[in-house]
């Protein structure tokens, strides 16, 4: 495996910047693959800081599957552990326009890592799931005018979703777009902007979702209202209500458990191997 870690910043004159980790496969003359899908990942956190159990555990379970992985360590609401300054973070557009200077990145090294530039694919939990599928949503019309990429360069290939957060409505995670937004938090404008439900157009990618039906902090309500936009616009999607389960299961197993002992969901353990039987399709 090659490890690599790479700054991120939404502009060259940012202040802020992302932390971009890759896990590569190592390419080997005794393997006959030439190239590899890679899949970005973005961890959950409420937009308050991304988690440690839906970052490198997440990896190295699709490395494990044959794919290479990356985190992106994205602008977050709370002030960043490396500005020992204290200044604020902020995160609407930049963690989108982080997003998209990763994907450049790695389309950068994609020859010398012998990545599948045409099978890009985003995976995100919670609010890493409402920033990709946000990216997703803009990546065609807005973000080229933001970072100055080309839409070649900013094609994505799928979307994987891990119980996201969607929607601004009755049904939302009210301190996501709090921290999303800041001093905007409250402007009925700007939270129907970020209400997913209401962006969705044909240039979204197919998309891989799950969510449990019991899911107290994020409604599986944010799932159904994407899945329906989606159909609406005849994106192909691929959609899993598992049973039981709270919030913020990872991978459901022991790997990602928390000291509190919560995350272990059976049920839900399969869809690490759902998302990649997906993603050979895709």
């Amino acid at each position: 495996m090659i490890y690599q870690k790479l700054d991120i910043r939404a502009t060259e004159d940012s202040g802020q910047s992302a932390e971009l980790t890759c896990y590569l496969q190592e390419q080997s003359r005794e393997i006959a693959i030439e190239k590899r899908p890679i899949v970005l990942i973005c961890p959950g956190g409420g937009y308050a800081y991304t988690s440690d159990r839906e970052a490198e555990p997440i990896a190295l379970a699709f490395l494990a599957k044959g794919f290479h992985a990356a985190v992106l360590r994205y602008s977050c609401a709370e002030y960043s552990a490396a500005d020992q300054a204290g200044n604020d973070v902020r995160v609407e557009p930049e963690a989108r326009m982080q997003v998209a200077r990763a994907i450049a990145a790695i389309r950068d090294q994609a020859d010398v890592r012998h990545i599948d530039t045409d099978k890009i694919v985003l995976w995100g939990a919670s609010a890493g799931a409402h920033l990709v599928a946000h990216y997703a949503c803009t990546w065609y019309d807005e973000l080229p005018g933001l970072t100055g990429l080309s839409q070649d360069t900013l094609r994505i290939a799928g979307l994987m979703l891990a119980y996201p957060v969607i929607t601004s409505g009755e049904k939302a995670h009210r301190g996501s777009f709090d921290n999303l937004l800041r001093e905007k938090k409250d402007d009925p404008a700007e939270l129907r902007r970020v209400s997913l439900e209401y962006r969705v157009n044909e240039h979204v990618p197919p998309t891989f979702i799950w969510h449990t039906w019991t899911d107290g902090s994020v409604p599986v309500e944010n799932s159904l209202l994407f899945a329906q936009a989606l159909k609406e616009h005849d994106i192909n999607t691929e959609l899993h209500i598992f049973p039981m389960g709270g919030h913020g299961l990872a991978l459901a197993d022991e790997r990602t458990v928390s000291p509190w002992g919560k995350e272990i969901e059976p049920c839900c353990q399969v869809w690490i191997d759902l998302a990649c039987a997906w993603l050979q399709r895709l």
